[in-house]
């Protein structure tokens, strides 16, 4: 997956290390694109949400991207019935989720060297279950969902309230993302990037 080996990046050079969840950590971006349709589905949204759309705002949270799909696709949805449906579609679909071994595998080696959190777009109710079925939530020292933020991703609140949290200067924090709006957010909180599943590129 990446070019260079994780292993020698040099830790000294971070306070701490943050991880987004889906697409990061682990491969269920499929299974969230499936629950979505189930989802929209549901209430009548047929069709409204492409593939490559949905790609493209991965990250951001749910009410954000419902938001936008009422502005854009002439449909009045509610973002909490969609939330709620989503997230029952995608609890179903748990057993799709596979772990992204190479960065899970990096995270072990961090352990104990430097405070580690989570920062997701997602609920908190999913990213627990989440970290739970690939037996990873016990590397985390906090986890910070969009539960806990005024605004999501590519706002970057969540990584300010991640490093307030971890007790560590932004711009010494390493973050892992997969997502534009991700990336974005982790970039305008003064930290650094590094892309998955793309080439490793520190940004």
């Amino acid at each position: 997956m990446f070019k260079e080996n994780l292993f020698d990046i040099s830790l000294a050079d971070y306070d701490a290390v943050i991880f987004d969840l889906d697409g990061t950590l682990v491969d269920s971006m499929p299974a969230h694109f499936e629950a979505w349709c189930v989802a929209l589905d549901s209430f009548g949204a047929y069709n409204v949400f492409a593939e490559d759309v949905f790609y493209a705002m991965g990250g951001r949270p749910t009410r954000d991207i419902v938001r936008d799909l009422n502005g854009e696709c002439d449909v009045h949805l509610d973002a909490e019935a969609v939330g709620a449906a989503k997230r029952k579609a995608f609890m179903g679909n748990l057993d799709r989720i596979k772990p992204i071994t190479e960065v899970i595998e990096f995270a072990k080696h961090v352990r104990g060297k430097l405070p580690m959190a989570v920062a997701t777009g997602g609920s908190r109710n999913v990213a627990e279950k989440t970290l739970k079925q690939v037996n990873i939530s016990d590397l985390f020292d906090e986890v910070v969902t969009a539960n806990d933020v005024k605004k999501g991703k590519p706002n970057p609140d969540i990584y300010f309230d991640v490093a307030e949290r971890l007790g560590v200067k932004p711009e010494r924090c390493l973050v892992f993302e997969d997502a534009p709006a991700g990336i974005e957010a982790a970039l305008a909180a003064g930290m650094e990037v590094i892309t998955v599943p793309s080439p490793l590129s520190v940004v």
